[in-house]
């Protein structure tokens, strides 16, 4: 058994709105992707046989891309822990709330435990998205060799609209339009071409930004080039805040190293947003005209005075893990500046930040991260959508 079979698989177009990742990831075609699929099942092979099956399923989920996301996350800690020379025990029975961790983790003499959580949005939350992934679909789906569409939703209805007369206009708008006038008249400061739809309480408002010479002409490109700015900012340090303490006192006490790995899903990843969760908000101080610099008592270890947190040794955190940035992204462990932690072993293609005084020092780390994951450094090779002409 594996995870993903071997079959011909020809549909190469990138991932619809409304398709689910686990059946994006089954049926994109392409060198690319094939050897996702094939790293993908190998590493699978690795966890011990109790375990392939309730993995290989979150893989393989239709319903939650966060089950498959959070599944792809450990398969990769655990990989990489292996590929660092740790043995690793799955779900060990350790703790003192009768709940099993991630991982035990043996390194020579030392020994950790590893939790893992994927934080694709604030937990318990969902990201409002205005436009219904049928109806963005539809709109992709509108032929569109000669521009990409911005659009803007001016109203919602309360249900998804049948798409037929949406695509019947676009289409009919789009091939109406001369992608070289238009940038001519942009280049005169005259506005963008603007097309309006309306139906079952829908109201949107589509703009067409013509492509350039060399890019027209794509059957596979999209139609939609630019999304809506949505309001995913400002929350950052909620995120990784919430998952550490969704996580930190859940087993009780380990009397081991405990590190919480957090697969941080973000936008615009900051390390102040983290330092800001963990160590609290660095804040300036002015007396006597001279500026002093502290942080409030609002970080994980920061504001608990009775080192309820000091179980967590420290916090791992890589940034927008997935297959594509797995050999790419440095996994950071911000240490605990508790002095009732008990302090963590640090791999070598780990960075770490620690706390001292009010500041945050980063050191690098010692190897690369794909030494521990056994792939080339730049991996997967190739194109994910190569381009394709029409013949």
């Amino acid at each position: 058994m594996v995870v993903y079979a071997g079959r011909n698989r020809t549909d190469a177009s990138p991932q619809r709105a409304a398709e689910p990742a686990s059946e994006f990831f089954e049926r994109v075609a392409g060198p690319f992707w094939d050897q996702v699929r094939d790293v993908i099942n190998e590493w699978w092979s690795h966890f011990p046989d109790c375990a392939q099956s309730g993995l290989r399923s979150r893989l393989l989920d239709r319903n939650s891309d966060t089950n498959v996301y959070s599944a792809l996350w450990e398969l990769y800690l655990h990989e990489m822990l292996l590929g660092s020379g740790c043995t690793v025990k799955i779900e060990p029975g350790i703790g003192t709330r009768g709940k099993n961790p991630d991982f035990l983790v043996a390194r020579g003499g030392d020994q950790f435990v590893v939790e893992a959580i994927w934080t694709a949005q604030r937990l318990g939350d969902t990201v409002p998205n205005p436009l219904p992934p049928q109806l963005a679909d539809a709109i992709d789906g509108v032929p569109s060799p000669n521009f990409f569409v911005s659009y803007k939703v001016d109203r919602a209805g309360s249900a998804t609209p049948p798409q037929k007369r949406l695509k019947t206009g676009l289409t009919r708008w789009l091939a109406s339009l001369d992608p070289d006038r238009v940038i001519a008249e942009y280049e005169c400061k005259l506005p963008l071409p603007k097309h309006t739809w309306q139906e079952a309480g829908w109201f949107l408002t589509f703009e067409a930004i013509p492509r350039s010479p060399a890019r027209r002409g794509d059957p596979t490109s999209r139609t939609i080039g630019i999304h809506p700015a949505m309001s995913w900012f400002g929350d950052e340090p909620d995120r990784v805040l919430d998952a550490v303490k969704k996580k930190g006192g859940k087993y009780g006490d380990l009397e081991l190293p405990f590190i919480v790995a957090v697969g941080h899903a973000a936008l615009f990843p900051e390390d102040e947003d983290t330092a800001t969760a963990l160590y609290g908000t660095s804040v300036e101080y002015v007396q006597a005209s001279t500026p002093t610099f502290g942080r409030r008592p609002d970080g994980y270890w920061t504001a608990t005075y009775d080192h309820a947190h000091g179980r967590v040794s420290g916090v791992l955190i890589v940034d927008n893990p997935a297959p594509w940035t797995w050999t790419k992204n440095t996994p950071a462990l911000w240490q605990s500046p508790d002095p009732s932690s008990l302090p963590s072993p640090v791999l070598p293609t780990w960075a770490t930040a620690q706390l001292v005084n009010v500041h945050v020092e980063h050191r690098p780390p010692h190897d690369p991260i794909y030494t521990a994951l056994g792939l080339p450094k730049h991996w997967p090779v190739g194109d994910a959508f190569p381009r394709r002409h029409r013949g």
